[in-house]
């Protein structure tokens, strides 16, 4: 049984920590219980409290600048609103005691094995955040370890399975990942209110109140008197994509840090790179090499900034402008191309671009890029077939079960991808390439 730490605060004759947030405002946890107990140390391991140096939103910041909150954060209200949907599914279902608690532990851990800026950093590096997780939580020589095991030696085990949806996926399974899950609920509230965008509210009060489980499949539903609370929380995810994820100051700085990494990697391949040294986390990260835990707890936000900030004052130039850029929000200006040359080709796009920069005096290759984001509001699935856990299904009050599809006008609407087409230019090329692109280059 882990032991609660010592300063606690007493409310009448009952043991409570309280975190205050932002976006749940009390956060409780009841040490008297013992899966509160456990969740409030594994609040406090070492693995869990790095995330405090791992910005949610990446460099979101440089456009929104509030948007610097942390995954430590997000996770936190991930497990409350876990926490929330389990006691509501409650009502109607029976929950086993110990899948209880591997989901809340589940809720509060997924995020753990995040790199730097998050997706970025995995996508040049090859980290798989979900690998990572389930690292963390199976070696033995980790802090989230020795308390999962000290609950309860088959819990680190357990979670990871659980984290896989096996043996089988069920409506808690759901909780954590799917449609209508505790993970995006939290980020596009959190994301909302740290941004400043009022696009992603909705009525994360009444849509959990309308959740339920099919009790023949065992798989989340949603009742019929939540379909409106569904589609604002649908809406909601369509705009925070369109005016946050996908904003061109956000891509502009995502993709000059994917550039900077790049760099960095071809730097350290050709014995070019002054620092980190070869054993550092950052340098075996960026040559694909396989991280112990230990090892990966060093990479976080501050490390890749501490990196940047040698980076600008060093011999490459092409290292040190990119480093600049991003350090002080010099970043590429956009040329956007989503309602501009209809079908012409990509490739002629680019290398137009190219020639364009080349003639200028400049290298294509860390000077621009092409930004293609797309994402799709809401996928339908095949009618009742809740097997992929990707759709949304309404449950009326007969039991039967309808794609959200079948029952929303909107959906229409947003089962269309959203897409935008833009050239991301450093800004000394960005007339010479906008005049070749957009003034009959391109054909």
């Amino acid at each position: 049984m882990v032991i609660p730490p010592p300063s606690i605060y007493y409310i009448g004759r009952m043991p409570e920590k309280i975190i205050r947030d932002p976006v749940h405002d009390v956060i409780a946890f009841d040490l008297a219980r013992p899966v509160e107990a456990l969740l409030f140390s594994l609040v406090n391991t070492i693995e869990l409290q790095r995330l405090r140096r791992i910005r949610q939103l990446g460099l979101a910041s440089l456009a929104y600048p509030g948007a610097d909150h942390c995954r430590y954060a997000h996770s936190l209200g991930v497990m409350q609103t876990a926490r929330r949907m389990l006691q509501r599914l409650g009502t109607t279902a029976a929950i086993d005691d110990g899948l209880y608690t591997v989901c809340l532990a589940a809720a509060l851990l997924h995020d753990l094995g995040h790199g730097p800026f998050s997706h970025v950093f995995e996508r040049v590096t090859g980290i798989d955040h979900e690998a990572v997780t389930r690292q963390l939580v199976e070696d033995p020589d980790t802090d989230v370890h020795a308390v999962l095991s000290g609950f309860d030696a088959r819990l680190p085990r357990m979670l990871v399975e659980f984290l896989e949806c096996h043996p089988a996926r069920t409506f808690l399974h759901d909780v954590l990942s799917s449609q209508l899950d505790a993970d995006r609920f939290d980020y596009l509230l959190r994301d909302t209110l740290m941004t400043g965008a009022q696009y992603g509210n909705f009525d994360l009060s009444w849509l959990l109140h309308a959740l339920a489980v099919h009790q023949p499949t065992q798989r989340l539903v949603v009742e019929a008197k939540g379909i409106s609370a569904a589609e604002a929380y649908l809406q909601a995810r369509y705009h925070l994509y369109r005016n946050v994820y996908f904003h061109k100051v956000v891509r502009s700085a995502e993709g000059m840090l994917r550039l900077t990494l790049q760099r960095a990697a071809r730097l350290a391949a050709q014995g070019r790179l002054p620092w980190p040294p070869r054993d550092h986390p950052v340098s075996m990260a960026l040559a694909g090499q396989s991280l112990s835990a230990h090892q990966f707890l060093d990479l976080d936000d501050v490390s890749i900034l501490h990196c940047f900030k040698l980076w600008r004052n060093g011999p490459d130039a092409t290292l040190a402008s990119l480093c600049s850029g991003l350090l002080d929000r010099r970043l590429f200006k956009v040329i956007d191309l989503t309602d501009r040359l209809g079908d012409a080709p990509v490739g002629r796009i680019l290398a137009v671009a190219q020639h364009a920069i080349r003639a200028a005096g400049g290298d294509p290759a860390y000077a621009m890029f092409l930004d293609e984001p797309a994402d799709t509001p809401y996928r339908s699935e095949a009618a009742d077939d809740l097997s992929g856990g990707r759709g949304i299904f309404v449950q009326d009050a007969r039991g039967n079960l309808s794609e959200f599809a079948r029952v929303s006008p909107l959906v229409e609407a947003l089962n269309r991808q959203l897409t935008f087409r833009r050239l991301h230019v450093a800004e000394p090329f960005r007339p010479a390439v906008a005049q070749a692109v957009l003034q009959g280059d391109v054909p």
